[in-house]
This record gives C-alpha cells, sequence and structure tokens, in this order.
C-alpha cells in the first residue's frame, strides 16, 4: 500500500478502519445473536425461575429478586450495546495490530497485498481471542455455573485469553524470523506448534469447571424437577461460536475492502500532479 505524507494519518486511517468494521460487525452480529442465541437464554432463564420455585417448594423457604432491568431492556438495548461495544473494541485493536504487523511487512516485502496481511490478521485474531477460548471454557447461558466459583471462572477465562494472545503474538514474530531462513511454509507450522504447545500446557495448569444443574430430588430420591436441558446448551454454544465467526468475519473483510479503496485513493493521489510537493 502506498504511503501517505504523514505515518501518524495512515495510523489514523487504519483505526478507522478498524471502527469502521468493528462497527459493521456487531450489528450485524447483534441481529444474529436477537434471532438465534436470545431464544435460548430465554428457555435458560425460564429452566431458572422453574427450578428456583421447586427448590423453594422442598425448603419451604421464598425469595423475591426483582430486575434492575426489564427482559425486554436486556435483549434489545443491553444486548446491542454490549455486542457492538465489543465489536467497536476489537476493531481497534485490530487495526492497531494491522498498524504494527504492517509497518514490518510493508517495508521488507514491498509486493506485498495488505489485504491478504489482513485476511492472515483476521485468522489469527479469532483463534488467539475467541477460539481456543472457546474450546477450553465454552460460554453457558444462565441458570449453568455455581455462583460460587464465578471469580475463579471470569478469572481462569481471563488468563487463558491473555496467555494465548500473548502466545499468538510471539508465534507471529517467530515465524516471520524464520520465514527468511527455513521458508514460508515451514516457519509457519513451526510458529504454529509453538503456540499449540504454550497453550495446551496452559490448559492443564487451569481448573476445570463442569457445573451443569442436575436434576432436583426430594428426600425419597424422586425427580421433581429435571436438569438443565442438553439441548439448549448445545445450541447456546454452536450460536454462540457461529456468532463470533460472523463477527470477525466481517469485521476482517470490511476492513481489507476498506484497505482496498485506502490504496486506491493513495495511488491517485500519487498520480496527480498537485500532489507533488513544491
Amino acid at each position: 500500500m502506498a504511503q501517505t505524507a504523514s505515518g501518524t494519518t495512515t495510523v489514523g486511517k487504519f483505526v478507522g478502519a478498524g471502527l469502521l468494521s468493528g462497527l459493521i460487525a456487531g450489528i450485524v452480529a447483534f441481529v444474529f445473536a436477537r434471532i438465534f442465541i436470545e431464544p435460548q437464554v430465554a428457555k435458560a432463564i425460564d429452566y431458572e425461575e422453574g427450578r428456583s420455585h421447586a427448590e423453594e417448594m422442598l425448603s419451604g423457604e421464598h425469595g423475591h429478586e426483582h430486575e434492575v432491568f426489564t427482559r425486554a431492556v436486556q435483549e434489545n438495548v443491553g444486548a446491542a450495546i454490549g455486542t457492538i461495544g465489543f465489536a467497536l473494541a476489537m476493531g481497534a485493536f485490530f487495526a492497531v495490530a494491522f498498524t504494527i504487523l504492517w509497518a514490518y511487512i510493508g517495508r521488507r516485502y514491498p509486493a506485498a497485498d495488505p489485504r491478504w496481511v489482513s485476511a492472515a490478521l483476521t485468522v489469527i485474531g479469532f483463534v488467539a481471542v475467541v477460539g481456543v477460548p472457546f474450546f477450553v471454557y465454552p460460554p453457558n447461558p444462565p441458570a449453568v455455573g455455581n455462583d460460587d466459583t464465578i471469580g475463579s471462572r471470569s478469572g481462569s477465562y481471563l488468563t487463558l485469553t491473555l496467555i494465548s494472545v500473548a502466545a499468538a503474538v510471539v508465534a507471529t514474530i517467530l515465524a516471520l524470523w524464520l520465514r527468511p531462513r527455513i521458508g514460508g511454509l515451514l516457519s509457519a507450522v513451526g510458529a504454529a506448534i509453538g503456540y499449540l504447545v504454550v497453550i495446551t500446557i496452559t490448559a492443564a495448569l487451569l481448573p476445570n469447571f463442569d457445573e451443569i444443574p442436575l436434576p432436583v430430588t426430594n428426600d425419597a430420591g424422586q425427580i421433581v424437577y429435571p436438569g438443565f436441558p442438553g439441548d439448549v446448551i448445545g445450541l447456546f454454544r454452536t450460536y454462540s461460536i457461529a456468532n463470533q465467526v460472523i463477527l470477525w468475519t466481517v469485521l476482517g473483510v470490511i476492513f481489507a475492502l476498506v484497505l482496498g479503496w485506502l490504496s486506491r485513493r493513495a495511488k491517485e493521489v500519487e498520480a496527480t500532479p498537485e500532489s507533488v510537493a513544491v
């Protein structure tokens, strides 16, 4: 990609492209989540309410919880803000990462296409930020998980994500360093193996959580309320990872399209006689 007159301007355009890409990706992801994920969340909440009622009937104690926000607000306004906010943050981080990566690749390989670099970064980012944490700690709908372990679960997930991102950065640097020495394929394979080794060790050292609610039984051992439905968990996790695939795909495609437009604009400016400095 042709460089603009100011490096700061170039970075600003990349960040702007990242934010635009994140905004569009967030909107698309929210629409998908509203259609496919929210019904599973509603089923999980219904189960939680039914289970709480069954437990209260057994214990004789009755508790009343009041929602700060209604379900309508949560599934529309709350979900939209959360999804789009996350996508905007990912778009900004993606733009910064691309800027750093392209500063090296663009200078060392002038013929390189920034759109392919963007595509590779999209795959790496998805695997490091979403794919690996999802595989080790798949998300759960409401009513799944012990309230007493929420801190431990959140800490373990965050630890794994940070190590995954750091390992991906090191693996990318290693692949770029090895490429002139052993070739692109071998360097990529070697870096990927190193990344997987780090992640495997990390996942083995972190705690495991299996807290799917079992059936509620009375003193006679009779089931008075069933365990959490497995189909709800399965569909929730399937739609959750699909939602992230959509978000990252849209983010990467829009960013690549904007890069192509920026490249064409830069070439047009360079071809214009008035753009030559006096």
